[in-house]
Order: C-alpha cells, then structure tokens, then sequence
C-alpha cells in the first residue's frame, strides 16, 4: 500500500489555513497517510525519517512575501541532501494558499517548489494555488458557532411551542453559501485528490474564493482587526513587559 506523507508547512501552533486544508485534503488521499507538522529545526528529523518510506509527499505551505516561509526553505535544503544520499523517488505535490485573492498569487511559490525537485532529483508533480485563505478560517470559525446558534434556537423554540426545524432551514443555507464561495477550491481539490491516488501530473492550476474582491478585502480587514484585538497585536507594543533589543534586532535583520 503507497505511503503519502502531509506536511503542514504553517509556522502557526495551531489553528492555520494550512493544517486546516491538510486535513480536507487527507480524506480524500487512499492508502497510508502520515500527517506532520513543519514549525521548527526539531520537526525536520521526523519528517525526514517519515519519507524514507513514503511514494508521495503533498507539502501545504502558506504564501510568504511572494515564496516560502523561510524555515521551509532552510527544510528543502537539508531534504534536498538527504533524499540525494539515501537515493530517494518521491512524487511531490504542493498545496498553496495565501491572503491575497488570487490563487495566481502562489505561482513564485510553484516555481521554487519545481527547481527544488529538479535539484534533489525527485519529480515534480504540481498541485494548487488557492487564493483568499483567510475565508476558509473564517468560515472554519463560522460553522460551529452558527451550528451552535441554531441548535440554542431549535430548544427556545421547542419550549415556546413553535416548529422546531425553521433554523435548521436556514443553517442549510448558510452551508450553501459556504459552499458556493468554495466551490473552486473544493473542485479542485477533488481533482488533485485523483491525480494523487494515481500517481500522475496534476499540472499547475489556481483557483479562489468565489467573492467579489470589494467585498473579501473588506472581511478580510475586520477579520484580521478582531483577530489583532485578541491575540493583542493592537496594544501589544504599548503593554509588553519586554521591550525588543534593537541592536540584535538589526543583526537578525541583516543574517537573514
């Protein structure tokens, strides 16, 4: 039975697009499947260890000023090595996603991907580039509360007498709607999915939230507001108890 290895590319801990979509994406993918984690130089040996075994390997990354984010890029490095000495085939596809709303946004990302295979000696499989990837958690965070609402709403409404399954009709639509702006992303994903379990070249393709561009930057900013609030980013600066060092913070600016 193939072996394909999943590889969450996010620097987040928890709660990235990435490790989200890695997830969707698994439960289409047949045989073995080995999900991992690439966050930090300690998570590299496992990954490794894992492909040494494995037929295909599905990287999700986010967009990172135009390419990788940079621990990924010290990652392929040492993968480059180590596929090379242990005479390594692995079919590698990618999962691309970003904050802009074009998916073609991740095509530099492709094209570091594509040289990276040439150079270690792998073959290069395409994959997708999805654009507007701050919606999938949006409605990621959606869903549950909405579900939750609509279950509060179907017991008030048991209690008072009243028809019960009202909320869930309008739950359903909700989860249309969400599906509609997915439609592109789920499309080919599926598509991906097929060209995975078989083995083949799935090529290049880009794909988007289906929302107006007006409207997606305009959730995107109240999105991203609240999420500052509550992880502090607004204030931080004003209230953190340890102010940055601004000499090494000029030396870390010029290493990288």
């Amino acid at each position: 039975m193939e072996k394909t290895v999943m590889i969450n590319c996010s620097p987040k801990k928890k709660w990235s697009v990435s490790g989200f979509i890695m997830r969707c994406a698994g439960l289409m993918i047949r045989g073995r499947k080995e999900y991992l984690h690439l966050r930090t130089p300690d998570n590299r040996k496992g990954i490794l260890q894992a492909l040494t075994d494995a037929d295909k390997a599905v990287f999700v990354v986010p967009l990172y000023v135009d390419s990788l984010p940079s621990h990924v890029l010290a990652f392929l490095k040492e993968m480059e090595a180590f596929c090379r000495e242990n005479n390594l085939s692995l079919k590698i596809y990618v999962i691309a996603n970003n904050g802009f709303i074009e998916g073609r946004q991740n095509e530099p990302l492709m094209q570091v991907m594509e040289h990276f295979c040439s150079r270690a000696g792998l073959e290069w499989c395409g994959g997708i580039g999805i654009g507007g990837g701050v919606m999938l958690n949006v409605e990621r965070i959606m869903i549950p509360i909405m579900f939750g609402l609509m279950i509060l709403n179907m017991v008030l409404r048991g209690s008072q007498g009243e028809n019960i399954l009202e909320p869930v009709g309008s739950f359903g639509r909700t989860i249309g709607v969400f599906l509609l702006l997915c439609c592109g992303i789920i499309a080919f994903g599926v598509r991906l999915a097929v060209h995975i379990n078989r083995g083949t070249n799935a090529g290049k393709r880009y794909t988007r939230i289906m929302l107006p561009s007006f409207i997606f930057i305009l959730f995107a900013d109240i999105f991203f507001t609240i999420l500052s609030v509550f992880q502090g980013g607004i204030f931080r600066g004003w209230f953190s108890r340890f102010k940055p060092d601004i000499g090494c913070s000029i030396i870390a600016a010029k290493d990288h």
